[in-house]
């Protein structure tokens, strides 16, 4: 692995696509819907707003893990409402996502390279809420790749 980080185990990484299978039928019905509709409205009056609004806090997080995953593999396509999904989360204060799940997700974001322009914007914010030291040695905020404050800026 990268930056000598040590692995995540493989059940935990199961339990991560698990909870992503979870909520992906919702999710990519939601941003099917929304990809149809009118780009201008709120985030609230979309369908991906409406299935933020109605998951609690764990529900979330999977929907965060998958809608960060499917941006990054689908970068080449339309992605514009997935990347306001994304974006939309990032936002949220009080993510709540585990040590683990950032490093899994950071991982990924690098792994996907500079093409999948939106990368790290859900794994930082998500990050930047983890206490000091909650990542492993070399993983921190401020070592992470310098576009990332571009992204999370917007």
């Amino acid at each position: 692995m990268r930056s000598g980080r040590a692995r995540i185990d493989a059940a935990v990484v199961q339990g991560f696509y698990d909870r992503m299978r979870a909520v992906a039928p919702a999710a990519y019905g939601a941003i099917e819907r929304d990809r149809a509709g009118d780009p201008e409205r709120a985030f609230t009056d979309t369908a991906c707003g409406r299935l933020v609004a109605s998951l609690d806090p764990a529900g979330l997080r999977a929907l965060g893990m998958w809608a960060h995953h499917w941006c990054m593999r689908f970068y080449d396509d339309d992605t514009r409402v997935g990347v306001r999904l994304v974006r939309q989360l990032a936002a949220r204060p009080g993510l709540g996502w585990t040590a683990d799940e950032v490093r899994w997700l950071l991982d990924r974001s690098y792994a996907a390279g500079p093409a999948a322009a939106h990368r790290f914007t859900l794994p930082l914010a998500a990050a930047a809420e983890l206490p000091p030291g909650a990542l492993p040695e070399g993983v921190a905020i401020d070592t992470l790749p310098a576009d990332w404050r571009r992204l999370r800026a917007g």
